[in-house]
């Protein structure tokens, strides 16, 4: 049975960037309380405009509506689904061999010409002749949720004792990813004994979720039990990922979740997870002033890049 005391606190962004230092330390208290915790927090007071989460819905209403003929043609072969179109049941959890059932679309950083990580990253594709509008509303969320994920950042360092920019700084030009996803009605599209998204960790470090258009997101608490998580319109459900953890010594344990099928065959879902990502060469590798007294890594370190290149593998999508 889920335990009576859980609960996945909310904070309001504008304590730390406009509070008092009374507030601000606030802030800092129950964001790194909830993430260790619960793994989740969930996020008011931030910049990202509504607006602009009913535009990119919008926008993929009208691509996912496509034939599938005119999606594949946004589909990069052997990229690990980084850029554009994910077809159905492609990916699947670690320890799930069924596939997932969801098609999705990747937008990754919009980086000027020459420089330095383009190459790596390649460049985002736009399905501007079939959704015109998808390119202006994708990019103006990815903008607003990366902003709001260094300021998470900065007050998770401060939790844990950190320099303020020690966690943000890895995710400046960082190899994040917004994912659009799709999870159409189970009377069209089904595999069986899949599941909408099977119990996983996320990689990254944090994973920002604005409201999704249907219910599911299920998380499980350290004793094993499961909860609806679903953020209100307006709201961002915010999760700790593997590199987080894994960075911090699991001080901040990343978190399982899950999005289970709906009840109707009718339903669909879709949901706009920003995968917040460092920087290729960033390296996963617990800070000395983390480490209590006698107390070791329990990770070797590990770049960003091979980390992330280890847990596509797992998943199928390399």
């Amino acid at each position: 049975m889920p335990s009576p005391s859980f609960q996945v606190e909310t904070v309001h962004l504008s304590q730390f960037r406009q509070g008092s230092p009374k507030e601000r330390a606030e802030f800092i208290r129950v964001l790194g309380d909830s993430f260790r915790h619960t793994g989740f927090v969930k996020v008011a007071g931030h910049a990202v405009r509504q607006a602009d989460v009913d535009g990119a819905y919008a926008s993929a209403r009208a691509f996912f509506a496509l034939p599938e003929a005119v999606k594949r043609r946004y589909l990069v072969p052997g990229s690990g689904g980084a850029r554009g179109f994910t077809p159905f049941g492609s990916e699947h959890a670690k320890d799930n061999p069924v596939g997932d059932l969801k098609e999705f679309w990747h937008v990754g950083q919009e980086l000027p010409a020459g420089h330095p990580l383009k190459p790596a990253y390649g460049d985002n594709l736009w399905p501007e002749a079939e959704v015109p509008d998808f390119k202006a509303h994708t990019l103006a969320l990815y903008r607003a949720l990366e902003d709001c994920a260094g300021t998470l950042l900065e007050a998770l360092a401060l939790y844990l004792g950190l320099p303020e920019r020690s966690l943000a700084d890895m995710i400046v030009d960082g190899n994040s990813i917004l994912r659009i996803i799709h999870y159409p009605a189970l009377r069209d599209r089904y595999l069986e004994g899949g599941v909408r998204s099977s119990a996983h960790e996320d990689i990254n470090l944090i994973t920002l979720l604005p409201a999704a258009t249907d219910s599911g997101l299920q998380l499980r608490d350290r004793s094993g039990a499961w909860h609806a998580v679903d953020g209100l319109a307006g709201e961002i459900v915010a999760d700790a990922g593997d590199m987080l953890s894994r960075h911090v010594n699991l001080k901040i344990p990343s978190t399982t979740h899950r999005v289970v099928n709906p009840a109707s065959p009718e339903a669909v879902r879709y949901s706009m997870p920003f995968f917040c990502h460092p920087r290729p060469e960033v390296v996963l590798d617990c800070p000395e002033a983390l480490l209590g007294a006698g107390e070791t890594r329990r990770f070797e370190p590990i770049t960003a890049h091979a980390f992330l290149m280890q847990r596509l593998r797992e998943i199928g999508l390399i």
